[in-house]
């Protein structure tokens, strides 16, 4: 008989890197730390378009895993692709592309 792999538990409490809560977006603060944003966790294999990161002012290609933000108090008509890396230094660095 083959043996089998035993199934990791996960403890009461632990903080994992995708919350649950991401498949229909968490809320964080936004770059100037004054709004509150929807964030979502896009994986690189849902990631079909080339975007614009917001932080950087550089493409995200399809297949890269990347951030979409959007405020809270707006629609998702005005979400924005960050690159993960770009998303995390929000609040130490402008953003350079300004959005429209």
């Amino acid at each position: 008989m083959p043996r089998r792999k035993p199934h990791a538990r996960k403890q009461a409490g632990s903080d994992s890197s995708a919350p649950l809560g991401d498949v229909f977006g968490r809320t964080e603060r936004g770059p100037e730390n004054d709004e509150v944003y929807v964030v979502r966790t896009i994986p690189g294999t849902r990631a079909t378009k080339t975007y614009r990161c917001p932080g950087c002012d550089h493409e995200i290609p399809p297949g890269v895993a990347h951030i979409v933000a959007w405020a809270a108090d707006g629609g998702e008509d005005d979400r924005r692709h960050w690159h993960r890396g770009c998303w995390n230094g929000r609040r130490t660095r402008r953003i350079t592309r300004r959005w429209s």
